[in-house]
């Protein structure tokens, strides 16, 4: 950063801009301009400051007790992580799911989702059963077969040879 990229940052910062903003504006990367401000002990102005515009919530959202708040700290929303866990089992379509992969079953060919693993095999567990002790079952019986003596190969009259 020059001299004049640094008076901006200063400027902008004091007048109450994020970092993004500011980097943005003087086409530098957020991080450049975040260790800046903090090496400068730069705040925003208490009049833009976001933060103070944003009233915190004072009640639980699924009992309604009142939450005492921590300030400077995250808003806290729940009372307990009960309270907590209780909310977002009835509010699942809240939820911000992100990681739906589509994949093919390894067995069957049936293409089907999976969340949260993109390197899942099967559709389900009959796949996986059918696909892992089906081979297994061939491989067992062949040992059992030489085991006992018998060799691969099949005479036509249907016994072994050996």
């Amino acid at each position: 950063m020059n001299i004049k990229q640094k008076e901006n940052v200063t400027k902008m910062r004091t007048a109450g801009m994020t970092y993004k903003e500011i980097a943005d504006a003087s086409s530098l990367s957020v991080n450049t301009v975040k260790s800046y401000c903090l090496r400068n002990d730069l705040h925003p102005s208490k009049s833009r400051d976001r933060q103070s515009m944003i009233e915190p919530l004072t009640y639980c959202k699924q009992c309604g007790t009142e939450l005492n708040q921590i300030k400077g700290g995250r808003a806290k929303q729940f009372c307990s992580s009960t309270c907590r866990s209780i909310w977002w089992k009835n509010h699942q379509d809240q939820i911000n799911r992100k990681a739906y992969y589509k994949c093919q079953c390894a067995c069957c060919g049936k293409t089907f989702t999976s969340y949260g693993n993109s390197h899942r095999k099967y559709c389900c567990h009959e796949c996986y059963i059918q696909d892992h002790f089906h081979s297994e079952i061939v491989l067992i019986s062949e040992k059992n077969c030489l085991a006992i003596g018998l060799s691969q190969s099949v005479n036509t009259d249907g016994k072994g040879e050996g």
